[in-house]
Formats: structure tokens, C-alpha cells, sequence
């Protein structure tokens, strides 16, 4: 009989992710997955869970979930405060979680993305080899709503014994390291300059498709427009404001603004978890 999890509360934005579906750009479909890999992958193992078992990946309001039959899970990522029944629970190891009783990830004290594991993973129909939400193609399960309810997967093994999990904070300032993109030479020297030397912030309208910014717009040589290319993740894309903006998972394959730089995938998982105005600085690596 299959486990399922039914929505009590599914906070400001509650999705599934895995891995994510790499290598189908060249059909438009972005990679989506979750945007804090590492803490998936370190929730999966502290369960027993293949490092990249489905998840759900809340958004600073987490949610609340009501197993219908026995589960153990692991919320972490984002710190927040974890209860079962109105009592309180750990956060980041494992938990058991009874029968009908309430699991509530609450809001995030510092960061912007909880990860909620469940011993078996999360078993959502794969689309394309992946159980990740897609926000901009809508591959995948939709965002979960209030009383609607996801199946549980069966355990492979046991869940381990706890152990005492290194789960680092979000960051306090954002230092992106970025290698030149290919239309560098579309912005004059002094906004090379700006764009590595200011204080940039991140912006409110961040979301899973992309890290927007707040400050100091760059000048471009010329206004001309940029036929469509291919987009990458960790694509720094600057439209016609001036202000950066970073290609997250969910970002589209193809684009016609000029990509100014591109941050390494593995310095992604702090952009995940950088709340409304943190400072963004970019160093070229």
C-alpha cells in the first residue's frame, strides 16, 4: 500500500525536486532540479535515500504534511522550526513522523529554501526522467496545494542511525565567482569594472528562474539587439535595465540579452538560499 502525504498547509511556494532533467535544452526544456543541491543531497543520505531521491523544496514559509502512514523525514537546508503534533522536533535529522499526525516546516529564520526529505523519497510521476517542478515550462508536478497529496516511495534499506550533519548557514553576503561570457565585449570597460567592483543586492522579484539584482546598471558599447542563443545555468544575463541577473534552474534555454558572465554550477547553492537584500558581489575566478 503506498504512503502518501497530504497538504495541510503548502506555504508560500512547496514543490518536488530531484536532480533535475539535464540534456533536453536542445528542446527547450530547462534543467529545473533543486536549486540547493547540496542540501538534498545531504537530507537523501541522512535517510538512506539515493543522493538524488525526490524532495520537496519549500519557500520561506515552508508547509505542513500529514502522513497517512508512518514515515521518518529530515527538514533541512533553510534553518526553521520543526514540529510534529504542535510539538517541537529536530531540525535537520531524522524525525519520525506517526500516522496521521502533522508535520509543520515552519518559515525559514534565516535563507529562503527548506528541503523536506522522507525516507523512500518522494514519488511523483517522472516526466523526462525527472520528478523536479519545472515553474517555467510546467513539466513535471504542479507546486502543491492545500489538500492535495503526494505518494511516498517504498524505503531501499534502513534509515541510518543519526549522525551530527555539517549544515552550513546561508550566506551573509553573496561572493558569485564568474568566468567571462561570451558577450563580454558588448559592455565598455567601466562597467566590467562596475560590474566587479559594486554593491549589488539581491532583489525581491528573485525567484527559481533567475537571482535578480539591485544596483548599479551596466553600459553596454552599443544598443544593439542580440539574436537569440543559448542560455546556460549560472548565466549572468543583463536585459535592457542594466542590472545582472542569474540563470537559476528553472531559467529558459534560450535568450537575447547579452550574457556579461557565468557562475560555476557548485556556487549556485548559495544563491538558493540568499534572502531579499543580501549583498551580491561578483569576483572573476
Amino acid at each position: 500500500m503506498t504512503t502518501r502525504l497530504t497538504t495541510v498547509r503548502s506555504g508560500a511556494l512547496t514543490t518536488v525536486q530531484d536532480a533535475g532533467r539535464p540534456g533536453h535544452a536542445h528542446l527547450g526544456v530547462p534543467r529545473s532540479g533543486a536549486l540547493d543541491a547540496p542540501a538534498m543531497r545531504l537530507a537523501n543520505r541522512l535517510l538512506g535515500n539515493a543522493p538524488d531521491a525526490a524532495v520537496l523544496e519549500t519557500t520561506l514559509t515552508g508547509c505542513a504534511l500529514r502522513p497517512d502512514r508512518d514515515i521518518t523525514a529530515v527538514v533541512g537546508g533553510a534553518p526553521c522550526p520543526v514540529r510534529i503534533d504542535g510539538r517541537p522536533a529536530a531540525w535537520g535529522a531524522p524525525v519520525r513522523v506517526p500516522a496521521g499526525s502533522v508535520l509543520d516546516v515552519g518559515a525559514a529564520t534565516a535563507g529562503v529554501r527548506s528541503y523536506v526529505a522522507v525516507a523512500g523519497g518522494v514519488a511523483a510521476e517522472p516526466v523526462l526522467g525527472s520528478r523536479s517542478t519545472d515553474l517555467l515550462s510546467g513539466l513535471g508536478p504542479a507546486p502543491l496545494r492545500d489538500g492535495e497529496a503526494v505518494a511516498v516511495g517504498t524505503p531501499a534499506r534502513p534509515v541510518p542511525p543519526p549522525v551530527a550533519a555539517p549544515w552550513p548557514g546561508p550566506p551573509a553576503e553573496l561572493v558569485l565567482p564568474v568566468h567571462p561570457g561570451p558577450r563580454a565585449d558588448w559592455f565598455t570597460p567601466a562597467a566590467l569594472r562596475t560590474f566587479t567592483s559594486a554593491a549589488y543586492r539581491v532583489s525581491p522579484h528573485s525567484n527559481r528562474i533567475g537571482l535578480r539584482t539591485e544596483g548599479p546598471p551596466l553600459e553596454r558599447v552599443s544598443a544593439g539587439e542580440l539574436p537569440s542563443e543559448g542560455m546556460v545555468l549560472g548565466a549572468v544575463q543583463v536585459p535592457p535595465d542594466g542590472r545582472p541577473v542569474i540563470f537559476l534552474h528553472d531559467h529558459p534555454t534560450t535568450g537575447g540579452y547579452p550574457v556579461v558572465a557565468v557562475v560555476p554550477e557548485p556556487a549556485l547553492a548559495a544563491a538558493a538560499q540568499a534572502v531579499a537584500g543580501t549583498p551580491v558581489r561578483f569576483t572573476f575566478a
